[in-house]
């Protein structure tokens, strides 16, 4: 544990209260990609199999399963509350989000650092989460004008990522622990595709002016 990972792990539990907040609170989705809600599903369960098995501390089995729970419950709320989920804009959601899922197993397949069941699973979640706000990126540039709630989840979502990178390079250099390109080269991945996102974010903030993307 170091400050970064600390700081990435309440960044990203941030994003979910948020989003979460968003739900309860507006009874709304509006603005918010099923698919990739859907993602992050299968993301947090190929990634954290091992809690079933193993055990590291009462901090990582307690912030896996709120990562498995939060996950599933924004996809049941989108999907079957009856309220929630007249607000998804299926017309606008429309990201073939399956092509992302078996290009990302077929080279978890490939590239891996073990051959095993668990360790496929987990690099394939890796390679899964780099690109599963793609379909969420292209939801908001489609709607164009975005709420404050959807804005601060997604740039929330994107600083977590950011603050993994430094935590990985602290570790590396601090810890001397060794260089892991797989999970190394996903984060940079998925830290690039907010770039755009961030810089309309930040530019909106500065000029509090509501967030807008270019179609």
């Amino acid at each position: 544990m170091n400050v970064f990972r600390l700081a990435g792990d309440m960044t990203h539990l941030l994003s979910i209260m948020v989003l979460l907040l968003k739900i309860h609170s507006m009874k709304s989705c509006a603005g918010i990609s099923l698919k990739t809600q859907e993602l992050y599903v299968l993301v947090f369960a190929t990634r954290y199999l091992d809690i079933f098995t193993t055990y590291f501390s009462f901090y990582n089995t307690v912030m896996k399963i709120v990562f498995l729970v939060t996950s599933f419950s924004i996809v049941w709320y989108m999907r079957h509350h009856k309220v929630v989920r007249q607000t998804y804009d299926r017309d606008q959601d429309t990201f073939r989000h399956h092509l992302l899922v078996i290009p990302c197993f077929l080279l978890a397949l490939l590239i891996n650092h073990r051959f095993t069941v668990r360790e496929v699973l987990w690099t394939f979640s890796l390679y899964l989460e780099a690109v599963a706000i793609l379909p969420q990126l292209v939801l908001l540039q489609r709607s164009r004008n975005i709420d404050n709630l959807t804005g601060n989840y997604v740039f929330f979502l994107g600083a977590y990522r950011g603050l993994y990178l430094f935590n990985w390079i602290y570790r590396y250099m601090a810890e001397k622990s060794q260089l892991r390109w797989i999970p190394w080269i996903s984060g940079l991945v998925q830290t690039a595709l907010y770039a755009d996102f961030f810089y309309y974010y930040i530019k909106s903030w500065k000029k509090r002016e509501k967030l807008q993307l270019p179609a």
